[in-house]
């Protein structure tokens, strides 16, 4: 079965695409990535209490399945 030339030519181009998106990082550049300013969430911990914070003082459970009564009860 021969597969169509727009296919072909789309699955090049998507492994062109992902490849371009690979690069080496050199051991002396690793330094600027560990850096706290790179992390997706700075503050983890203070994210996660605030997180808590407002689960708890809601009254219906949102998205992060917090629960509580609305008062700020844990």
């Amino acid at each position: 079965m021969a597969l169509s030339k727009p296919f072909i030519s789309l699955s090049f181009c998507l492994t062109l695409l992902c490849l371009v998106a690979c690069a080496t990082v050199q051991p002396w550049e690793r330094g600027n990535l560990a850096k706290p300013q790179m992390a997706l969430d700075p503050y983890p911990l203070q994210s996660a209490l605030r997180a808590h914070n407002y689960g708890s003082r809601e009254v219906a459970a949102g998205s992060n399945a917090a629960q509580g009564g609305g008062c700020g009860c844990y």
